[in-house]
């Protein structure tokens, strides 16, 4: 063989050598804790696709959404997979950065039975794009300490029974043991606002982009939180806030309603040193209602996006994967095969060892498929801002509605 085809032979070769062992980096962006899913299955994803490298930025909360907002307005710096918290599906999605899974090659509809219905509804918005895939739900629940309630004689019927029960629950509480009932009268209205509600309908907007604020459901929900606050039970702090959870650590404030991913929140890092005192219950009411959720979203501009979509699938469809989240760090499934495990029947030593998972399951079992609109993180912000001047400054209810309409419209003609 001359030297030149034996040279050409080798380069040849050489190149094979390197494209065998070439690696797809895959940029998946994230937000604290939904990261340590991710971290968590990069060894699990490796073993079904090792030419992969999976690289993970993660920032906090605020700075990931706000960095994600910044990358599909400019293009810039886009991941080829992006974790999204709920309130920012559908602005996303309407805004025309993010992938319709809905579509070929992903035809993400026709997995759609395989998760709590109301998870798909919150990744697909008004306009019908199917922007995101569901990780992770947050059936709400009502978490109280029981030991306090013993001490005041309260329990969790009562609790549980009415809002009206509720609130004289609270002031037995607040004047047999001094502790709050709930920190801000703000959830109460916030839970209201998600009641009696049906298949495809919306908090703050129907089908046609009306604004729906001055119904009866936002009257209900502002008068009772105002009742609360009346009453004595809240103790007028934020949720997040260091007086949140310094109230959960010191037994000054005695329950809050939230998430069932709460739980997990109690135990690894806000009040450790409470367990076995903290019990959870359905809401006040019977009412079904979801908090928080995290999704994984494909941005129209990813460099990969066979290999995004095939670890977005590996993320939410993978029994294993979603288990081992919703073992280790609390995050409840959207995926139904996973809660049909064994370890959904498990006592949660936290909680008193009482099975709550199985209640948690229950609750988003009937959670309504509620309809997102990209502009309902705008009419919460409007809303909570008048909800404030009705507690704090005694403005009317129905004028604070009706101004909250107004503002709400002018933010839509915008």
């Amino acid at each position: 063989m001359k030297l030149a085809s034996r040279l050409g032979l080798a380069a040849w070769l050489g190149l094979c050598s390197l494209s065998l062992h070439a690696q797809t980096v895959l940029t998946v962006a994230s937000f604290k804790d939904l990261d340590r899913s991710v971290q968590a299955a990069i060894p699990l994803f490796k073993k079904v696709r090792p030419d992969v490298e999976v690289k993970l930025v993660a920032l906090g909360y605020g700075d990931h959404h706000n960095a994600m907002t910044t990358s599909l307005a400019t293009g810039a710096n886009l991941p080829d997979v992006m974790g999204l918290e709920i309130g920012f599906v559908a602005k996303f999605a309407e805004g025309g950065g993010l992938e319709d899974l809905s579509k070929p090659p992903y035809n993400a509809n026709a997995l759609g039975d395989r998760f709590f219905k109301f998870s798909v509804a919150q990744a697909t918005s008004r306009g019908g794009i199917r922007a995101a895939m569901p990780a992770d739900i947050g059936p709400g629940a009502l978490f109280y300490r029981k030991d306090l309630m013993d001490k005041a004689g309260v329990s969790e019927a009562q609790l549980t029974k009415s809002w009206d029960s509720f609130i004289e629950s609270g002031k037995t509480l607040k004047a047999k043991t001094g502790a709050y009932l709930i920190p801000h009268a703000a959830a109460i209205k916030d839970i209201i606002l998600r009641s009696g509600l049906h298949d495809g309908e919306g908090i703050y907007f129907d089908d046609k982009g009306k604004v729906l604020v001055e119904s009866p459901r936002f009257v209900q929900a502002f008068e009772t939180a105002k009742r609360a606050r009346a009453a004595g039970i809240d103790a007028k702090v934020g949720a997040w806030s260091n007086e949140w959870s310094e109230g959960f650590k010191r037994g000054t404030v005695a329950g809050e309603m939230m998430g069932a991913w709460l739980a997990g929140h109690l135990k690894n890092w806000i009040a450790p040193e409470t367990k076995g005192l903290w019990r959870s219950a359905g809401l006040p009411g019977g009412i079904n209602a979801s908090w928080g959720g995290s999704f994984y979203a494909i941005p129209k501009g990813a460099k990969n996006k066979d290999v995004a979509w095939e670890f977005v699938k590996f993320m939410t469809t993978n029994k294993e994967v979603q288990l081992a989240a919703f073992r280790d760090l609390d995050a409840f499934p959207a995926l139904v095969e996973a809660t049909n495990d064994a370890f959904i029947d498990k006592p949660v030593e936290f909680l008193g060892n009482e099975p709550a998972r199985k209640a948690w399951k229950a609750t988003a079992q009937k959670i309504p498929a509620v309809a997102v609109d990209r502009l309902d993180p705008v009419a919460a912000e409007v809303i909570a801002s008048e909800f404030d001047k009705v507690l704090e400054q005694d403005k009317d209810v129905k004028l604070a509605l009706a101004d909250a309409r107004k503002a709400i419209e002018r933010r839509v003609r915008r």
